[in-house]
């Protein structure tokens, strides 16, 4: 998602949606207990490993950020949304949110832990994720782990869909997971829930790790 007017038209759309949001989502993982699963299993993998802090890249209003913290593992957020990372930093001053792109992480090779990606691709262009998954694989230590969350598809070619912000895309959990391990990550495990009430599509996770 690095095209200009893509990420223009992302920031954008976040920034006048921020409020609302937060507002419906900064409760989610409440209601979601094998999601709250995986992001303990996530962290404890984390924390073994002693690699560096975790990026939650796509923080939106920080809730998922702050949820892992908590778990034990130093976690800070980025996201593309100015009003986004002004929400998080309010509704928790104790954590580091900072404003960036996740085509341009401002971090030093090798300085992760963990990368959290839960919803933060699924606006990218198919033909630029393995720029996106090549920059994560950077900044991540070897032996450290990514968590990417996404809309499933059971197409093995992505589907555009009419996502309430923005163009966003469903993917094949194989067709991902095949992206990824080009990028040079090994898969650990993968989640696919069916959608509850309220939700169009499958909900999948990825848990990767790069050796």
């Amino acid at each position: 998602m690095n095209r200009p007017s893509a990420l223009h038209d992302t920031k954008t759309a976040y920034d006048a949606v921020a409020p609302l949001y937060a507002e419906l989502f900064s409760d989610v993982l409440d209601s979601l207990p094998m999601e709250r699963a995986l992001l303990a299993a996530f962290a404890e993998l984390v924390q073994a490993h002693d690699a560096g802090p975790v990026a939650d890249i796509g923080c939106g209003p920080g809730h998922v950020t702050a949820h892992v913290h908590a778990l034990g593992p130093t976690t800070f957020g980025i996201d593309l949304s100015s009003e986004m990372v002004a929400l998080a930093r309010r509704a928790h001053p104790e954590l580091r949110f900072d404003e960036g792109s996740m085509t341009d992480l401002d971090l030093a090779d090798g300085t992760l832990g963990g990368v959290l990606a839960l919803y933060s691709v699924i606006h990218t262009p198919p033909a630029r994720l393995p720029a996106v998954f090549a920059e994560f694989q950077r900044v991540l230590a070897p032996g450290g782990h990514l968590l990417l969350g996404f809309f499933a598809g059971d197409d093995p070619l992505p589907q555009e869909f009419d996502h309430k912000v923005a163009l966003a895309y469903r993917w094949s959990p194989d067709a991902l997971a095949d992206l990824l391990r080009r990028a040079g990550f090994a898969e650990v495990a993968r989640l696919l829930r069916e959608p509850r009430e309220g939700e169009r599509f499958q909900q999948a996770h990825l848990l990767m790790r790069k050796p």
